[in-house]
């Protein structure tokens, strides 16, 4: 489990990318907790999280350089089988991904729905999840390969021209 410090940059899955702005104690049913106060960037958010379940809601680091390659492996793979699932199943399917934080699996997300998107209009659902995983995805490879947002995302239009 990685210990995070003021300032850190980190990963809560379904919010994206956050920064620890500070480290408090509060009492919680008569015993004292530690807790990992969270601003959201581009959101206006604060999250706190026991510092004992860090781990357990899934706080991460910044993927590496490493993971980044991987990433884009991800949305450049083709001939994967798109679920024929209904919408319904789908969603909820790409949101289990999305919750994971897991940035291969958003990346799966928005590759598919990418993909779709060649293929037929997608619904206003579909493209809220489009955007959703595109958001999540771009922000935080904008942090891990210091690049601007802007930048990130030609790169990945580029990969679906």
């Amino acid at each position: 489990m990685p210990e995070f410090q003021v300032g850190d940059k980190t990963v809560y899955p379904g919010y994206g990318v956050a920064e620890i702005t500070g480290i408090e104690n509060r009492e919680i049913s008569g015993s004292q907790q530690k807790f990992y106060v969270l601003r959201v960037l581009g959101k206006d958010m604060t999250l706190m999280v026991p510092m004992s379940n860090a781990d357990s809601v899934g706080l991460r680091n910044l993927v590496t350089p490493e993971e980044v390659d991987q990433v884009y492996e991800v949305l450049r793979k083709r001939g994967e089988k798109i679920s024929t699932a209904t919408w319904n199943r789908r969603h909820r399917e790409y949101m289990d991904k999305i919750r994971t934080g897991d940035l291969s699996k958003i990346a799966t997300v928005l590759r598919d729905l990418c993909l779709l998107r060649s293929d037929k209009d997608l619904s206003y659902g579909e493209r809220n999840m489009l955007e959703m995983a595109r958001g999540l995805l771009v922000q935080e490879l904008a942090l891990a390969k210091e690049m601007g947002e802007e930048a990130i995302d030609s790169e990945i239009e580029a990969i679906f021209a």
